[in-house]
């Protein structure tokens, strides 16, 4: 690696500090981070536990939901250890390489993860306007093609993020990294060459993802919502809208966060960063902390099998 006055060459070594503003107190930080990883994976791989061993429960909304959970868990386990490492151990150099390997993990998850509450979405859209025709319509066949096509989608929309960094980029500003993990714009900001193709198409994906998931997301719930009121019996009226609370829940704290995090990257230039990067941070670790406890206390199925799972 040369370095001149004011560039660095093709860096092979970048270091993350954390967050900034409140390095005195990142060991403290650490520990509900630490406490709400651990609860994400348990409770992840004990719903993954549950749908595998229970044939009652191989159903499209059960086979998307143990999707998500493996989404969650490698969503967690691509930020939390470093970001542990950093807080406790004080090992903030990451190689450049392995910096974009974990940039491609979160993005392409994070893609995998919104694509999949869209399916989860039209699922409950056809059980409850179209019940007749909803195990004719979501074979596990088609379920199978929507899990590989939302995982082929995110990965095809991040690698030309990797791709622009790693094939445009030779000098660099810093190597300093002012966040807690490897995220796009974080090491676009580093480079000392024109970064608009960049900034562009890491606009141009969040928008896609985003905007597509999120219309059709919002479409397939007012339809239901439309359903749902239409029916006669105020039984049977509540009975569908359960069904749908554990999605919508998950569904709104997924997009605040996302949305929140940002437009605060992008457009708050007077937010102060350490506010940006724990809200970027908990954008990230709360929907794998939150999903399998919303799931397990909103899903009378999964609670149950839970239940019995503790007892035996």
């Amino acid at each position: 690696m040369s370095v001149s006055n004011i560039t660095v060459f093709m860096p092979s070594v970048l270091t993350l500090i954390g967050i900034p503003g409140l390095e005195t107190v990142q060991c403290w930080i650490g520990i509900p981070f630490c406490v709400m990883y651990l609860i994400a994976i348990i409770g992840n791989f004990l719903l993954l536990i549950i749908i595998r061993s229970e044939r009652s429960l191989h159903e499209p909304m059960y086979i998307f939901l143990g999707m998500l959970g493996v989404t969650d868990i490698v969503l967690g386990t691509s930020i939390v250890p470093k970001m542990l490492g950093i807080f406790w151990f004080h090992v903030p150099e990451i190689y450049f390489d392995s910096c974009l390997l974990q940039m491609g993990l979160i993005h392409t998850f994070q893609g995998i993860e919104s694509g999949l509450l869209l399916a989860m979405a039209v699922d409950r859209y056809v059980a409850i306007c179209y019940p007749l025709r909803h195990a004719a319509i979501f074979t596990h066949r088609l379920v199978t093609q929507i899990g590989a096509l939302v995982t082929l989608r995110a990965a095809l929309l991040v690698a030309p993020s990797l791709v622009l960094i790693k094939c445009r980029f030779q000098f660099y500003h810093t190597t300093i990294i002012s966040h807690c993990y490897c995220e796009h714009m974080a090491i676009v900001k580093l480079a000392a060459e024109n970064v608009r193709a960049n900034k562009i198409y890491g606009l141009f994906v969040a928008f896609i993802v985003a905007g597509f998931d999120l219309t059709f997301i919002t479409l397939s719930y007012a339809q239901i919502f439309f359903t749902v009121f239409r029916l006669p019996q105020k039984e049977a009226r509540l009975k569908a809208f359960n069904t749908c609370i554990a999605h919508i829940c998950v569904f709104l704290q997924f997009y605040l966060l996302a949305f929140f995090s940002f437009f605060t990257h992008r457009f708050g230039a007077h937010v102060p960063p350490y506010i940006h990067i724990l809200f970027s941070s908990l954008y990230l670790l709360v929907p794998p902390f939150l999903n399998p406890l919303v799931y397990g206390a909103k899903t009378k199925q999964i609670r149950i099998h839970v239940v019995k799972m503790l007892y035996s």
